[in-house]
């Protein structure tokens, strides 16, 4: 996404600030996962939970969420 001068000027960001201000607030509203988040905000989801925990916004991980977690480390072995 091309973001304009203006708007980075406006809100002295660079674009990278942005679009991790972009993701944080679209993973807190639920629309991205945590992978897409990360992935948008251009690190690694270690370094974006780590944002958020620091802004108190709690992770979306419910019995659904663990039950592919458990069945992904069944397939791989690890469990």
């Amino acid at each position: 996404m091309i973001i304009p001068d203006e708007i980075l000027q406006t809100t002295r960001m660079s674009e990278s600030e942005l679009n991790q201000e972009i993701a944080v607030m679209l993973f807190a509203k639920n629309k991205l996962t945590l992978g897409q988040a990360s992935d948008f905000a251009g690190m690694s989801r270690f370094q974006f939970q780590h944002i958020l925990a620091s802004r108190l916004i709690p992770m979306h991980y419910d019995v659904k969420d663990l039950e592919d977690d458990l069945e992904n480390l069944k397939e791989i072995g690890k469990l």
